[in-house]
């Protein structure tokens, strides 16, 4: 069976190690990386050829049917949303894209265009949203939900049965509670403890 081309929208340092989950996966070819308007002078990125900007995507949807969006995402998750209603409305296909050396149980669900990078662990019945970045090393415990376009960043730890809302950012070393309901749009920084008052209003705490 051949290898699918995939194309890579966003060429910064969330993209190098794209490249490399996506390698070690065997199931995607890279066809060339897509970059900002403002940054087309490069000619390739770790071997792979710069095969466009932001305006030549409706072009490259004629060539190519798969596309992964590589841009990161700290702050906000508006450009990642931005761009996945663009793709998704030129007729690309967003697979997700798993690590060999990730755990992610059969019986979890996870969103199109989400990647599951090295050594992160996803356990039953976690519901993953799209677009998501599940970073390396971190760990989606039973039940969990995590909304569209949010970022648990490395080593991050989020307990079971918690809700995390769209457009989020956990923070390197964050630890979610058990049962912990967070609101969307909303960035909890590195190493901090996010549990829930009493009064159901949502606390970070930093360790």
């Amino acid at each position: 069976m051949p290898v699918k081309e995939i194309i890579l929208i966003g060429g910064g340092g969330h993209c190098h190690s794209c490249i490399d989950v996506i390698e070690s996966s065997g199931v995607f070819k890279i066809a060339g990386i897509v970059e900002k308007t403002n940054n087309c002078t490069l000619d390739s990125l770790l071997g792979y050829p710069i095969i466009g900007c932001d305006d030549d995507i409706e072009t490259l949807r004629k060539q190519f049917e798969y596309a992964l969006i590589t841009v990161g995402q700290i702050k906000s998750g508006s450009v990642r949303e931005k761009l996945f209603n663009k793709l998704k409305e030129l007729g690309f296909i967003l697979p997700v894209v798993s690590s060999p050396l990730a755990h992610v149980s059969k019986r979890s669900n996870i969103g199109e265009g989400t990647i599951v990078m090295h050594h992160a662990i996803v356990n039953a019945g976690a519901e993953i949203g799209k677009n998501c970045i599940l970073n390396t090393k971190c760990l989606i415990e039973h039940d969990v939900k995590v909304g569209d376009q949010t970022h648990v960043s490395t080593s991050a730890v989020v307990n079971g049965n918690s809700i995390i809302g769209s457009r989020c950012f956990v923070g390197s070393h964050a630890t979610v509670i058990n049962g912990a309901n967070l609101p969307e749009n909303y960035f909890f920084k590195a190493g901090a403890l996010i549990i829930n008052h009493k009064d159901g209003k949502q606390l970070e705490v930093k360790k």
